[in-house]
């Protein structure tokens, strides 16, 4: 056994020592290796953990907002800092993985995590991360307590990544704290889908802007459809439906109860022949509970929001043109599944529709008649749901022209870029308006939806 070394050929030699001071520069290199991996991937990778596409909702609480971001790398432990006048608060939530249908398996991250003991009325801050890399810090502000105050909310469908005509000015509005809520009655992007996802980032950083400082609400369109509306599925976060998915939910809002469908439900079957069927039930459900006499004390309103119209006067072949529309009758000669009659039924007062790239303003109508409230005032105490087609915000596609002669149930049609504002001051009064983005903002229509009575109209 060699304790200090060995003779060989007459040489003492000391392995120990030779390989002592081999590893002095071995480690130094290993070190410095290694912090050369740091450096160049360090780096990389913190980018693509920092938080983009960041975005509010509501949950069915309203009191409650979900806060909702991407990374491109995975990173767990999301984390949201939020407070009145600093980042006092700590809210943890989840990550899940979304890996778009396309060829290129385009991957990314969706955080979401919900900022609860909000204070109302009050301006919040928050920042999103990891617990070590976080967004820049974003503003917004908590509704009210109770259900006793006004709602503002911008509405609007059809909005692309290209050509999103009433981008800027919805931007300009949510800096002038214009809306408790921004409405998104479908089609997104032109599509999320599009070069793989990488579309579908595109706009969501393109409404980071709006939707980090401001509720962004939605249901979804024809254009979510593909890969089984998974971009729409992960890319959102909105109430869960009964079935564990957001294509269709209900939440209060102050005065109002809040309804979206998927009207996709009677067009794309491939995905389910069940699912207009469920819609439906839990549709009737919903209702029932928002008519009880309690509950709409406390929320008078009820407005409903979908894709596809129910009625519309363009001159096209969709749905809306035709006179027994899926959507409005259901099953064509059995008319069972119909989202008229039921609506129509529990007193619903106001619906937006969008997929036709215009705007028209309905009379008060159930059945293809109108039920004025009067001659002089047919918005005061009508005998009908009012619908508003607003899907003029702007995408790749043209405009949707009108027909020559105009439906006896449409009272003003335009296909200005634009969007709709909706004021809900009170109890009984009501006020929509639509701003058109070709006249630099004017307000080319408007109309005041009162009630001093809520409830089915038969």
């Amino acid at each position: 056994m060699f304790r200090n070394g060995a003779i060989c050929n007459g040489v003492k030699s000391s392995f120990r020592g030779d390989e002592r001071k081999l590893a002095q520069p071995r480690k130094i290199m290993q070190l410095l290796y290694h912090l050369v991996v740091l450096v160049c991937f360090g780096f990389t990778n913190s980018e693509n953990a920092l938080p983009e596409q960041v975005h509010l909702s509501f949950g069915r609480d309203s009191t409650q907002v979900y806060v909702t971001w991407s990374t491109m790398n995975i990173t767990q432990n999301a984390t949201c800092l939020y407070g009145v006048g600093s980042l006092t608060q700590q809210a943890k939530g989840t990550t899940t993985k979304f890996v778009d249908g396309g060829t290129e398996q385009h991957t990314q991250y969706i955080h979401r995590v919900v900022l609860t003991h909000l204070q109302p009325g009050k301006k919040h801050m928050y920042q999103c991360g990891n617990g070590k890399t976080f967004s820049k810090v974003f503003t917004f502000k908590a509704l009210p307590g109770g259900s006793d105050f006004g709602v503002r909310v911008a509405l609007f469908g059809d909005m692309g990544s290209v050509n999103a005509q009433s981008l800027p000015r919805l931007l300009k509005d949510v800096q002038n704290d214009m809306y408790d809520a921004i409405f998104h009655v479908g089609d997104f992007a032109y599509d999320m889908d599009s070069d793989n996802g990488k579309n579908g980032d595109r706009f969501m950083q393109a409404i980071e802007p709006i939707a980090a400082s401001v509720p962004y609400m939605t249901c979804p369109g024809n254009h979510e459809n593909n890969y089984n509306f998974s971009n729409y599925k992960n890319r959102f976060t909105m109430p869960r439906d009964e079935r564990g998915e957001l294509m269709y939910y209900s939440f209060n809002m102050g005065p109002l109860h809040v309804i979206s469908i998927s009207t996709e439900y009677f067009f794309f079957i491939n995905y389910g022949i069940l699912q207009p069927i469920h819609m439906y039930e839990w549709l009737e459900k919903d209702l029932q509970e928002a008519s009880k006499p309690e509950n709409r004390a406390k929320q008078p309103w009820i407005i409903a929001m979908g894709h596809r119209p129910m009625y519309c006067s363009n001159n096209d072949n969709n749905d809306c043109t035709h006179h027994e529309s899926l959507v409005r009758i259901g099953i064509p000669f059995i008319h069972v599944l119909g989202m008229e009659k039921v609506m129509y039924k529990y007193g619903v007062d106001l619906m937006f529709w969008a997929h036709e790239h215009s705007y028209e303003r309905l009379w008060p109508v159930y059945d293809r008649k109108v039920y004025n409230g009067s001659l002089d005032a047919p918005y005061t105490n009508p005998r009908a749901p009012v619908h508003v087609i607003t899907g003029s915000a702007g995408c790749i596609e043209d405009h949707t022209p009108f027909k020559n002669n105009t439906a006896p149930w449409s009272a003003f049609r335009s296909i200005d870029y634009g969007y709709t504002r909706m004021n809900v001051m009170n109890a009984t009064h009501l006020y929509v308006e639509q701003v058109s983005d070709d006249k630099d903002g004017k307000i080319i229509d408007s109309f005041t939806l009162i009630k001093d009575k809520h409830g089915p109209y038969s």
